[in-house]
């Protein structure tokens, strides 16, 4: 095991820390990991002190949690977290400040510009370059649709994008799932709800009260998601397109989100409309995501065959299909897109990440 402090490209097997491991996204880096090939000497659980002392299967090891203290990060050489924004700046940076190679998934660093924004899949060089020693972790919306783009971009050269989210209760973790299926309770079984004007807010506000949605999800879809920046826009459509310009490298990418929650336990789904700066043909396109490693083609409009998020929940790929091109735009694509925002939009992509500072160290 490499000592505590030392940097993890220095040899041997590090030991990987998960800070929210009882959460949503850090249950299923739980479920991850032994599908995965060992690349760690050990694993350590932290979480909120409700969960302390509780135990977690890791692979074929029980590991039981720890309370998230100072103490947690002696031993630990790269950190998995997953913890609301309000507290995780200071534990990342204490944690980088002891020497742990510190993956984050809060919005707090995505933007930094010493800090990577890293997608193996896309731009795995980047891991290397993290002065302060922190990498951040991508929204898991932008997750959903930035290997296709990558793909797409290095073929045709992407210039302009308008995109339309359409995004589950699963991004609001276990609170935003819990509150879905709570809805669900209380309209179920009243086929007239629907018909008259707030009679499903009525309802669900009565018997529910305060929400983590600012509208009911229920037998409904709400255009607007995260809290508002200015001028109209919401900070989920504002990390759109500040997130799929730093992981591209296209600074001056015009982007135009729209993004909706919908009544989906889990598995984000993308609508894209993009231009390029070259004609592209749609047999080309699809063959090229064809052979893209992350990216499932479900693309046959005489069956018919498209993806849904029900479909795809609990895989690793990201799904694409409905992909068509308008007459008189030859430098456009039109396509939809579906993807686990709790698999690969979140747990696996940090996993991912971890290994690559792993591999580091094997290599020396």
């Amino acid at each position: 095991m490499i000592g505590h402090g030392q940097d993890p490209t220095g040899g041997g097997r590090p030991t990987l820390g998960i800070v929210g491991a009882t959460g949503a996204v850090g249950r299923v880096v739980l479920d991850v990991l032994p599908t995965r090939d060992t690349h760690w000497d050990g694993v350590r659980l932290a979480a909120g002190a409700e969960d302390v002392g509780a135990v977690r299967r890791v692979g074929g090891t029980d590991v039981s949690v720890e309370a998230l203290t100072e103490d947690f990060f002696d031993g630990v050489d790269v950190a998995i977290f997953d913890i609301p924004p309000a507290i995780a700046r200071d534990w990342v940076e204490l944690a980088a400040a002891r020497g742990v190679v510190a993956i984050d998934n809060s919005t707090v660093f995505r933007t930094d510009p010493d800090v990577p924004l890293v997608v193996p899949e896309v731009n795995p060089r980047r891991v290397a370059d993290r002065p302060r020693g922190i990498i951040a972790n991508p929204g898991a919306t932008v997750m959903t649709m930035i290997d296709v783009l990558a793909v797409l971009h290095a073929g045709w050269e992407l210039e302009d994008l308008v995109v339309t989210t359409l995004q589950a209760a699963s991004g609001l973790g276990r609170a935003g799932m819990n509150r879905l299926h709570d809805e669900l309770d209380v309209v179920h079984g009243d086929r007239d709800l629907g018909t008259r004007p707030g009679d499903v807010r009525r309802l669900i506000e009565n018997e529910l009260g305060e929400s983590v949605f600012p509208a009911p999800l229920a037998l409904n879809v709400v255009p607007f998601v995260g809290h508002h920046v200015g001028d109209g826009w919401t900070s989920e459509e504002r990390k759109v397109r500040d997130e799929t310009r730093k992981i591209l490298d296209l600074p001056d990418l015009t982007v135009s989100a729209t993004c909706i929650r919908v009544p989906v336990v889990s598995s984000h789904s993308v609508s894209l409309h993009a231009t390029f700066g070259r004609r592209v043909k749609v047999e080309d396109a699809r063959q090229a995501l064809v052979e893209a490693p992350a990216v499932v083609v479900l693309d046959d409009p005489d069956e018919p065959e498209f993806p849904t998020p029900n479909d795809v929940v609990g895989a690793d790929p990201r799904f694409v299909g409905r992909i068509r091109q308008a007459p008189d735009e030859p430098t456009t694509l039109d396509l939809f897109i579906s993807g686990d925002n709790l698999r690969k939009g979140a747990a696996l992509n940090m996993v991912q990440t971890a290994e690559l500072v792993a591999q580091e160290s094997a290599r020396g």
